[in-house]
């Protein structure tokens, strides 16, 4: 399959076969032939809770040796730290941008250009004030920048100082404000760049420390593997279906903080709902007061906001974008609420 290119509802029907079989893969063709009062009721799987959702979900799994979007969910890049004369922390980071086939569902590939051969790149963390120097690299096939989401100045900006390929060059500003950010390619044309893989999450913590909490990164993705402007496969952290595979594992009453943020490309929103509960929600991070009390979210690109809740039950609670079409073609997952 890696050599074949996959369609929107070529995906979404390999998934439902792969899932709930033979009669889940025959509905889907009998609705798309307009058959709609001969589609029996949706296969429940094989009776593993994780295998399917009314027939979502798909057949064997990635290699998580190559990236594990479970891991991705906690690692969190502090940098090589340092203090300066005048007593500031330094933190810094290196980022090499390298062209790298990645697999976004089993068997299926996707030419990325990445940040340090991961699509997202590394989650890089600091402290409102920290000084923070990136030296970036650019090992790929293409010209690219490091545009990071923040106040800085101009030449630091990742816009006009675009780095040929075999170039380095090194950013440096104060990380501010305290917030969830992001980092992306801001070399023209620009979807291609962001579309292709080169993104990543940038966390800058207030000076007093949220509370503690299971903290978790989030990034929304899509994928165009057949490249006609329409995004193939959806995902948190790039791969789909990932989270029904591999629940996220939380306690019963424990509090939750995700930093989710939207990258997908080709689509004007994205989203995000959980199932059984509400999430006090913060817009871009940059409050300390939650500005809503909701169980869904919209977000166009580059948006993002961290949400918190607690789960009051135990059980595999489901959360997916709420575009069903997304949902469908992968972003779809479950916590695993134990006590």
């Amino acid at each position: 399959m890696s050599s074949e290119k996959v369609t929107r509802r070529g995906f979404l029907k390999l998934s439902a076969v792969g899932a709930a079989g033979v009669s889940g893969g025959a509905a889907l063709l009998q609705r798309e032939r307009g058959l709609a009062s001969d589609v029996p009721t949706a296969p429940q799987g094989n009776g593993d809770p994780y295998d399917s959702h009314f027939g979502l979900g798909g057949v064997g799994d990635v290699d998580l040796t190559k990236f594990d979007p479970s891991a991705y969910l906690t690692d969190f890049d502090y940098g090589e730290v340092s203090t300066l004369e005048n007593g500031q922390t330094l933190r810094e980071y290196t980022i090499v941008s390298v062209d790298k086939e990645i697999e976004v569902a089993p068997g299926i590939y996707f030419p990325a250009w990445t940040y340090n051969g991961q699509v997202p790149g590394p989650t890089l963390r600091a402290t409102e004030g920290d000084r923070i120097r990136i030296h970036f690299t650019n090992a790929g096939s293409h010209p690219h920048t490091l545009h990071f989401h923040g106040i800085h100045a101009v030449n630091m900006d990742g816009v006009w100082e675009v780095i040929e390929n075999g170039q380095s060059y090194t950013y440096e500003f104060d990380a501010e404000p305290f917030g969830l950010h992001l980092y992306h390619c801001h070399t023209t044309p620009l979807k291609t760049h962001i579309h292709k893989g080169l993104y990543g999450v940038f966390i800058v913590d207030p000076p007093a420390p949220r509370p503690p909490a299971k903290e978790l990164v989030m990034m929304m993705n899509g994928f165009d593997t057949n490249f006609d402007g329409d995004n193939e496969i959806y995902a948190v952290n790039t791969v789909g279906f990932h989270f029904m595979r591999h629940p996220i594992p939380i306690k019963k009453d424990e509090l939750v903080r995700i930093y989710l943020v939207n990258i997908t490309e080709f689509d004007p929103i994205n989203s995000i709902h959980i199932h059984a509960n509400f999430f006090d929600i913060y817009p871009t991070g940059t409050r300390l007061e939650p500005d809503g009390f909701t169980d869904t979210a919209m977000f166009c690109q580059g948006e993002r906001a961290i949400l918190e809740f607690r789960y009051k039950f135990p059980g595999n609670f489901i959360f997916h974008a709420h575009q069903s079409e997304f949902s469908e073609l992968g972003w779809f997952g479950t916590f695993e609420v134990t006590e």
